[in-house]
């Protein structure tokens, strides 16, 4: 393979989907939303009331999670007031895996304007003809994916430091996030959310005729990270670094079958017939 030519393929893809405004406007609004405003919400609400924040820390079903906590989350919340602790448990160990979704979000969207929106184009003959072999093809339009799924979710993170830090410092008057538990989930398992994203969504997009459908479909993949969600607030389970380390791996071995499947299934010609 020629890495030239992936990056040429690559280029030609994120140009097109910048002018899909509905590829790319969610990758706008739902980071900001969920980076700047929930963040700073959670933030100033218990400074305005350290009675509410008294009484949810005393709450028995929180309480029963404070006992749960990974060592190194309860070690830091250790002889911190019930207004640090409630900021450090909302936006430092409950919000972790809402960035989860963020790689399968920004992979599928582009990957399925990439192979999808091609044939809702109409330039899916164009395949036919561009002199690359269907390797160097599928792994360009794979990048296209990635990019956009992996960078963003780690510039969002960056971002996401930045406001806890700075909106956080008069409540803890000290640099406090990220803890230890994100950096597996960010620079381990982001990554292979975003292989799986692009696998599955290659696959889709064979089957389905417009970019909204192929999304659509490969969007499902978001419901394991809502599943993850729900079962650390229910208590079922506990993000610590070791857990993310093996979410992690288990992701990429999946993301990994996938991406073999989607290879083997990949041909260009075969493509534009199941599409016409």
């Amino acid at each position: 393979m020629n890495p030239r030519i992936l990056l040429a393929i690559a280029k030609k893809d994120l140009l097109e989907v910048r002018q899909n405004k509905a590829a790319w406007m969610p990758m706008i609004i739902v980071p900001l939303v969920f980076i700047i405003v929930f963040p700073l919400i959670i933030l100033v609400l218990p400074q305005l009331s350290g009675q509410a924040a008294e009484q949810m820390i005393n709450d028995p079903d929180m309480a029963m999670m404070f006992e749960r906590l990974p060592g190194i989350i309860a070690d830091k919340i250790a002889g911190m007031n019930p207004m640090q602790s409630i900021v450090v448990m909302m936006l430092g160990y409950f919000f972790a895996p809402m960035f989860l979704i963020f790689p399968l979000m920004f992979s599928t969207t582009v990957a399925a304007e990439s192979f999808a929106g091609e044939r809702e184009r109409k330039t899916m003959e164009a395949l036919l003809y561009t002199p690359v072999s269907d390797t160097e093809l599928f792994f360009g339009k794979m990048l296209a994916g990635l990019i956009p799924g992996i960078f963003i979710s780690w510039a969002s993170f960056l971002l996401y430091s930045v406001v806890l830090n700075a909106a956080g410092w008069p409540l803890f008057g000290e640099l406090w996030f990220p803890l230890a538990t994100w950096y597996p989930l960010i620079f381990w398992v982001t990554p292979a959310l975003a292989v799986m994203g692009v696998g599955l969504t290659v696959l889709i997009s064979s089957k389905v005729q417009t970019f909204m459908g192929a999304y659509q479909a490969s969007a499902s993949l978001v419901i394991l990270v809502v599943g993850l969600m729900l079962g650390q607030f229910a208590g079922v389970v506990y993000l610590s670094v070791g857990v993310g380390m093996l979410i992690g791996l288990l992701a990429w071995i999946i993301a990994g079958v996938m991406v073999f499947v989607s290879f083997q299934n990949f041909n260009r010609a075969k493509l534009l017939v199941s599409g016409s």
